[in-house]
């Protein structure tokens, strides 16, 4: 769905700034005639219900409409507890059979097939997502370079949805404008409403206040773009946001809490670069106000002019800092680094370093994502070409201000490349 703009050009799109949405209810749902277990008191068996893992929604809905009621009303979801996983944009292995051939055979052939993964550090468990309708599963995967971000409902923190946004086609390596979009409670994928134009790559993007943000990278004519857009899932409407300051190619996408503790949150593009520097990175950054809707100052010297943003992340809370404050991670030289304060907050903190790598990821770590409370997850692996990748968890802070990391080795068939990864929270 597009609403354009009747006072511009036919590829201006505008949406006004999301209404307060009511609280969500904190009384359960009526519900029908049958007890939603046989037997058990109605506060036992929601207790029950909440205990279901994600995996098991889909089926359960279709239980009674009494189950599908508790299980999509704001009441349940504020009873269950939001619990961090990664989506994970995996390579499939190239052969099912274990041993050195199936490391190497992607890289002889030179293509990959990918598809979405969900990895709870915590649990040590990987599920593997449904494949999308136009894909089936086949030879064409997931697209290449794709972008992936996590929504919810309002009401709450937790994800009902993941967005899969853009990326090159498998086949012919053309860039896509195609929008697919996974619900958690139904476990099944639909088609949303394509990107506006133009046709865009390297994008930076985020879900930031209920919406899905994309800004700049480079049209199909290799320039670099000012643009940007947000996608609302749930509307399956897209917006046009007003032009950036800067072109920013390759620039990376973060959201950011506002320094008040508001609860506010703004979408950040990092870095990147205009058409004419061509890979030479700016280390400034742009800050879009969710609720006035509006850019903020270009800031200066967020990352070192030079440095690729690829590994730029940002989450709630972190070593010093509160739970309703912005913490940005990036690696350096082997080093993860953490700077306190956001894109967009002023000059915020010095970049400062958490912790050193571990020695087999150094060199090759494919994402990094804030996971949250002092916690940051590395994937990556030991070698550069056909190695096996493993999550790493950094968790930092405490009272002794220490550093730890946890490795969870990935089961052979989930030891794939990964292109790109977000955090969810169900």
């Amino acid at each position: 769905m597009i609403i354009p703009t009747p006072a511009t050009s036919d590829h201006t799109l505008t949406l006004a700034p999301r209404k307060q949405e009511p609280a969500a209810s904190l009384e359960p749902p009526p519900q029908a005639m049958d007890d939603l277990i046989p037997g058990l008191p109605e506060d036992l068996a929601r207790e029950c219900l909440v205990r279901l893992g994600f995996d098991q929604l889909p089926t359960a809905r279709r239980v009674s409409r009494g189950w599908k009621s508790e299980l999509e009303s704001p009441f349940h979801h504020r009873l269950r507890r939001p619990r961090p996983l990664l989506a994970l944009a995996q390579a499939h292995p190239p052969l099912a059979a274990s041993g050195p051939a199936r490391k190497y055979a992607a890289v002889a052939t030179g293509h990959h097939s990918y598809r979405l993964v969900l990895h709870d550090p915590v649990a040590g468990t990987w599920t593997p997502l449904p494949p999308l309708p136009d894909t089936g599963g086949g030879g064409g995967g997931l697209p290449l370079f794709c972008r992936l971000a996590a929504v919810g409902d309002g009401g709450g923190t937790a994800t009902t949805k993941l967005v899969v946004l853009g990326g090159w086609d498998t086949e012919t390596w053309a860039p896509t404008a195609a929008v697919h979009v996974y619900d958690f409670l139904s476990g099944a994928w639909r088609r949303g409403a394509d990107m506006p134009p133009p046709r865009r790559s390297f994008f930076a993007c985020a879900a930031a206040g209920g919406r899905v943000f994309v800004a700049g990278g480079h049209d199909e004519e290799k320039n670099a773009l000012r643009c940007a857009a947000a996608y609302d899932a749930n509307a399956d409407a897209w917006a046009a946001l007003p032009d950036m300051a800067l072109e920013r190619d390759e620039a990376r996408g973060v959201v950011v809490r506002d320094a008040g503790g508001s609860g506010g949150e703004r979408f950040a593009a990092i870095g990147g670069y205009a058409t004419e520097a061509q890979g030479r990175f700016v280390g400034s950054a742009e800050a879009f106000d969710t609720a006035a809707w509006s850019w903020g100052p270009v800031r200066e010297r967020v990352i070192e002019d030079g440095a690729c943003p690829r590994t730029c992340c940002a989450g709630r809370g972190g070593v010093g800092s509160g739970a309703k404050t912005t913490t940005m991670y990036m690696l350096d030289g082997g080093r993860v680094m953490a700077r306190d304060g956001a894109a967009g907050e002023g000059e915020g903190g010095a970049w400062r370093v958490v912790a050193r790598l571990p020695e087999d990821v150094r060199e090759a770590a494919a994402e990094v994502v804030a996971i949250g409370d002092g916690r940051v997850g590395v994937v990556g692996c030991s070698a550069c070409h056909g190695g096996e990748h493993a999550v790493y968890v950094l968790s930092h802070g405490g009272a002794a201000g220490t550093s730890s990391w946890t490795r969870n080795a990935a089961p052979p068939e989930f030891s794939g490349h990964v292109q790109a990864a977000c955090c969810v929270h169900i």
